[in-house]
């Protein structure tokens, strides 16, 4: 057996490339003592809004802070309903919780994952309405304000057909862009490309350290082009204060550090550069992939332009390959084994098997590949091989 290992992620070698400016960052945050706010966090989120085509950032403790402060600023309220994906981290349906309102799940699209806008339109088409002619929940009997799409696995959802739903059935849209940094999506209906993070009312980030911009520890971001909504997210993730003191809101601590701003601020000027290889990879992955039908790679909608957060493929028997690729050295990750409307900690509002059949049968088949800029062509060979392998093996005994 071929004994060299490819990791699932290589959290080592960016750092050790940017050791010298990363360090300069902290040592000059350490001299000036500027830990919370400061220029740091400014020039970073003047940066990363930049990047975004948006006007403003709110950087965040977290990326599920950032969802909150998304949801708590543009006026998301408690016993409201948040349509959303059950084909995700339970951050996003947490932080519908956190404001007060109930998540309620639309089922995938079985080829991109992501949510679906034609059952989004059947769900809603399948709701009453209340006095006021919004629509009201099914399930929960509450109104439907707001959807809450993700942009999975670093590609964006069909915002188009979402928006115009949204707007025929008067609902707020925001997005999880958590695993988006950069990623696009052609409007035909603007006829330009949008970038995640500029389509919804407003948007999170995070920069957990294995996103594509990471961060040495934690941090999130909102982005919005409202410029009210954006300053109800800066009170609220400071205690609700206006200005020290002074309390306009019930707000909570919710802040991203300055020494955090000040480290992805000088990842961000390679993010560009990341992106770049990490596209270039998912096409060697594509192309090796071609003629192995038994491993189905990403589709990739002409209308899109992911960022391969993940390198997500679906293979049966996905937890047997699984391991026969850990015994050749292969490092994977599953995201996410058990979707949202079946944990435990939604089960009070009571999903069953079945309930979502498009999610349940795409999420045992989910398995995600190595990832990561500096993955090299040698190394990619080398998973290929073995997938393809470990699924010949699975499927080929009688």
């Amino acid at each position: 057996m071929n004994n060299t290992q490819v990791p699932f992620l290589d959290l080592i070698a960016p750092h050790v490339e940017l050791e010298d400016e990363l360090v300069e960052s902290f040592r000059t945050a350490l001299r000036c003592a500027q830990f919370i706010g400061g220029s740091a966090l400014g020039n970073f989120e003047k940066n990363f809004a930049a990047y975004h085509d948006v006007a403003e950032c709110v950087g965040a403790a977290s990326g599920t802070d950032a969802l909150l402060l998304a949801l708590l600023a543009g006026g998301v309220k408690p016993g409201e309903t948040v349509l959303t994906t059950s084909n995700t981290f339970i951050a996003t349906a947490e932080a519908i919780s956190q404001a007060g309102a109930m998540p309620e799940f639309i089922d995938i699209d079985e080829e991109t994952c992501n949510l679906s806008p034609a059952k989004l339109r059947t769900y809603l088409e399948s709701c009453s309405r209340d006095a006021s002619g919004r629509s009201v929940s099914c399930r929960t009997g509450s109104p439907i304000t707001a959807v809450l799409p993700v942009h999975l696995y670093g590609q964006m959802a069909d915002m188009d057909a979402i928006e115009e739903i949204a707007a025929e059935f008067g609902l707020q849209v925001y997005e999880d862009a958590c695993q988006a940094h950069g990623a696009e999506y052609f409007s035909r209906r603007l006829n330009r490309w949008r970038k995640a993070g500029s389509v919804g009312r407003a948007a999170a980030f995070s920069f957990y350290p294995g996103k594509n911009l990471g961060a040495c520890g934690e941090g999130g971001a909102v982005t919005t082009q409202d410029a009210e909504l954006a300053v109800r997210a800066r009170m609220l993730r400071d205690h609700g204060q206006s200005r020290k003191y002074y309390h306009e809101l019930v707000g909570f601590n919710g802040r991203l550090d300055a020494i955090q701003a000040g480290i992805l601020d000088i990842k961000l000027k390679h993010l560009p550069e990341w992106t770049r290889l990490r596209c270039e990879a998912a096409a060697r992955y594509d192309a090796n992939f071609k003629n192995s039908p038994q491993v189905v790679t990403p589709v990739v909608p002409a209308w899109a332009k992911p960022v391969y957060h993940l390198y997500v493929v679906r293979v049966q028997e996905r937890d047997e390959v699984q391991a026969k690729l850990g015994a050749a050295g292969i490092g994977t990750g599953i995201h996410y084994p058990v979707p949202i409307h079946l944990q435990n900690a939604y089960s009070s509002l009571g999903y069953c098997a079945g309930d979502l059949p498009v999610t349940e049968r795409c999420v045992p088949e989910l398995l995600s590949l190595p990832m990561f800029p500096q993955i090299t062509e040698e190394q990619q060979n080398k998973v290929v091989e073995a997938t393809v392998q470990a699924t010949d093996a699975v499927l080929s005994r009688p």
